[in-house]
């Protein structure tokens, strides 16, 4: 099986999208299809064994439809068919325009001059007359409009008689129906000396402004995928690697796994990496969402097109072409926005019926007013109007645009929503679950508190531990080894060192016996500690692991250390909680260390002594209890909780594993990303409500307008199938303009 994203063209409307994703359905080996219109995507998996490419292509091109390869530089070959398009539709338009106005003002003005009874017309222009000559203007005028717009009955039609009509069939059929009766008039004039006025100027008219409302509409739509667009744009061009002692400047296509790449001060990095010498700030803002530059030294990771701020590096490529984090944050984007959220299950269904139910209404309706004796004009002019202000571009548009702009508008901020789903169902969380190490805190132990007595100082103290500890792999005798060197150049290098297992460590340094270790070390080597145990109940409660340190059979000094919670975790605890949301802490970590993680960032109820295997069930048992339940972690034992919850959130800086379980991926490790996701889909789902809400007034309120109500009821007025072509090209690039306002908003709430 194989799973691929596809662009396709020549869809015009949600019809065309309900109508290709039956085709794809229907065919053998095709075991996934998943159409969006806004998109103008196709995601599908497929057994090859049973269908290629190539057979599926020629299934779709048989309804109208081009569904094109997969290239290498995808992003580049669908900007450029769609600059195409937009051209072809630009062109369609102007040339439309040129005889369309000339053909309303002579068809209309003398009408409405003759209206107003005004006797100044000129003589020539008299419809009254030279009524032959002007007719045989108008369909002058009228046939190159027909003829630049004629894929629109190719298409219309070839849909219509395939039994599954679209918009294009909509707008074929009304127009055609104004042609035909126009030519029956013109013979009638030209033959048979009669005066009739034709429907030329609607048919042209309708054409031109559906023609307007497509153009804006693509250029509008065009707005909603920019955040893929300035992803793509990050990466360099080039690279500068180290080939045989010689500095090359190369394509960013030639750098293979391995290369040593060398990057200045101003210059982004081409590919991801580790770095090999140097240390430098890195502004990874555009990836991460977090403003502050990142300290890179040596065996860092390196993110491509993340910006070198000031030192110059050499790094090594780990990951190059479609494995690094760009590039895989481009796909899940993608990915996101070719989805369908359930919402947008209503208005599938709605528009795979519509088209055939706004027909029957206008035919029925045309046929009612001309057995009620309006006559054959004022019939014809009822079912055009019908059938071109009830396509249902507005109804496709609503929920595909939304998302796009939404999960663009998440990854311009660190934040990757993998789909639809998942950007729906986080507006409804109710209890959010997080992980203590790496999530709420930093994952890293760091010293917090020198406790000292007798003669020797913090430095000292600190020195002498430090010193001991550096032939020491514990995660705790490391940060007091972190410590040690940022704080002094050099430190004593130990003149004997024993690790003892469950206990401490001992070692000389500088002719000094140093013991350093909890107190059943301290108590085997006679070291009192018992006057000192209110200072070590008092850190422990805080959450900090007392560490023992005595000097020649001496206590000197408590030296804490402990994982500390993250700047910003307690202040997004606190925007969790104002926001109706219950924050609920899950850890294997022992209850003591965890409580009082858990009072310093604000969180009441806590899960402690949680085996992997068990955290999962603990997810279930919150479900029963609430809505919707979020679990944030960061680790592979967080990887099963995620799968459980309903949205599951990895922190970009955890494992891979736990990222490829969540639904959301924050690239930044700050957890106010929790609340701005939320945010995010709070206001993504009202902007899609509001659009179909709209979608649907429009077509309640000028369906029945269209039908002549306002006429039958109050004798006027009647719509004129002009304003319903306008009305309804507007309609979409309205509901347009609502969306993009999705991306002047502002997460940092």
């Amino acid at each position: 099986m194989k799973t691929m994203t596809l662009h396709i063209s020549g869809m015009s409307c949600a019809a065309c999208a309900n109508n290709i994703d039956r085709i794809l359905k229907n065919l053998d080996g095709v075991i996934t299809a998943e159409v969006n219109f806004g998109t103008e995507k196709v995601r599908l998996t497929l057994d090859e064994s049973k269908r290629s490419f190539d057979q599926i292509a020629d299934a779709l091109k048989q309804s109208g439809f081009t569904l094109h390869p997969p290239q290498e530089d995808e992003a580049a070959a669908v900007a450029q068919r769609k600059a195409q398009e937009m051209e072809s539709l630009r062109r369609r338009f102007v040339w439309s325009a040129i005889f369309t106005i000339p053909l309303t003002v002579f068809a209309m003005i003398p009408m409405f001059l003759m209206e107003a009874g005004l006797t100044w017309i000129p003589y020539n222009l008299d419809p009254m007359n030279f009524p032959a000559a002007n007719m045989i203007i108008q369909t002058l005028l009228t046939a190159p409009v027909l003829i630049v717009n004629r894929r629109l009955f190719r298409d219309g039609f070839r849909t219509l008689f395939g039994g599954h009509p679209n918009m294009d069939s909509l707008i074929a059929k009304g127009t055609t129906v104004a042609v035909a009766y126009s030519l029956y008039l013109a013979v009638q004039t030209l033959f048979f000396g009669a005066h009739y006025m034709p429907y030329y100027e609607v048919a042209a008219v309708i054409l031109t402004l559906v023609v307007l409302g497509k153009y804006l509409e693509a250029k509008t739509k065009g707005k909603t995928s920019e955040a893929i667009q300035k992803l793509m744009g990050l990466a360099p061009k080039t690279a500068k690697i180290v080939r045989d002692g010689r500095e090359i400047e190369c394509p960013i296509e030639e750098v293979a796994v391995g290369a040593v790449i060398v990057v200045r001060p101003g210059e982004k990095m081409p590919v991801d990496g580790l770095v090999l010498s140097g240390e430098t700030a890195v502004d990874e803002s555009m990836l991460t969402g977090e403003s502050m530059p990142v300290h890179k030294r040596v065996g860092d990771k390196i993110i491509g097109a993340s910006i070198n701020k000031n030192g110059s590096i050499q790094y090594r490529a780990t990951k190059v072409g479609k494995d690094t984090v760009l590039s895989q944050i481009i796909q899940l984007v993608e990915q996101a926005q070719t989805s369908k959220a359930p919402i947008a299950r209503l208005a599938d269904i709605i528009s795979g019926y519509f088209v055939h139910v706004v027909i029957a209404i206008a035919l029925l309706s045309g046929l009612a007013w001309l057995l009620s004796g309006a006559g054959l004009g004022f019939s014809l002019r009822i079912l055009i109007s019908i059938l071109v202000i009830a396509c249902p571009c507005a109804l496709g548009l609503a929920t595909p645009t939304a998302i796009m702009v939404g999960t663009g508008k998440g990854a311009e901020h660190g934040i990757l929503i993998k789909s639809g789903e998942a950007l729906e169902t986080a507006h409804k969380i109710k209890t959010v679950v997080l992980d203590k190490t790496g999530t709420i805190t930093e994952g890293n132990p760091h010293v917090t508190d020198i406790l000292t007595w007798g003669a020797c100082g913090e430095d000292a103290l600190l020195r002498l531990a430090a010193a001991a500890e550096t032939r020491s792999e514990h995660p705790l005798g490391e940060a007091i080894v972190a410590l040690g060197r940022k704080k002094f150049d050099i430190l004593p290098e130990p003149e004997a060192f024993r690790s003892i297992t469950g206990e401490g460590v001992e070692a000389t340094v500088a002719g000094k016996d140093i013991l350093i270790g909890n107190a059943r070390l301290m108590d085997n080597r006679g070291v009192a500690v018992t006057a000192y145990t209110a200072d070590s109940d008092r850190l422990a409660y805080e959450g900090k692991t007392p560490i023992y340190v005595a000097v020649d059979e001496t206590l000197a000094g408590i030296i804490a250390v402990a994982d500390v919670i993250k700047p910003t975790s307690r202040a997004a605890v606190k925007q969790l909680q104002s926001m109706g949301i219950d924050v609920v802490m899950l850890t294997g970590d022992n209850r003591r260390t965890a409580e009082a993680i858990a009072r310093e960032a604000g969180i009441d109820q806590v899960f402690a002594d949680v085996l992997p295997q068990d955290k999962a069930a603990h997810i279930k048992n919150l479900q029963a209890q609430s809505e919707k339940v979020a679990m944030v972690g960061d680790g592979i034992n967080d990887a099963v909780a995620l799968v459980q919850a309903d949205v599951g959130i990895a922190i970009g800086s955890g494992t891979d594993i736990a990222m490829e379980s969540a639904k959301i991926v924050l690239m930044g490790g700050d957890l106010m990303g929790v609340a701005s996701a939320i945010y995010l889909s709070k206001r993504t789902l009202r902007n899609i409500k509001q659009n179909l809400f709209w979608a649907f007034a429009y077509n309640v309120l000028g369906i029945p307008i269209a039908m002549g109500l306002l006429y039958l009821l109050f004798g006027g007025p009647l719509m004129s199938p002009m304003i319903a072509a306008l009305a309804m090209s507007f309609s979409s690039v309205s509901l347009l303009l609502n969306v993009l306002r999705l991306k002047k908003m502002k997460l940092a709430i």
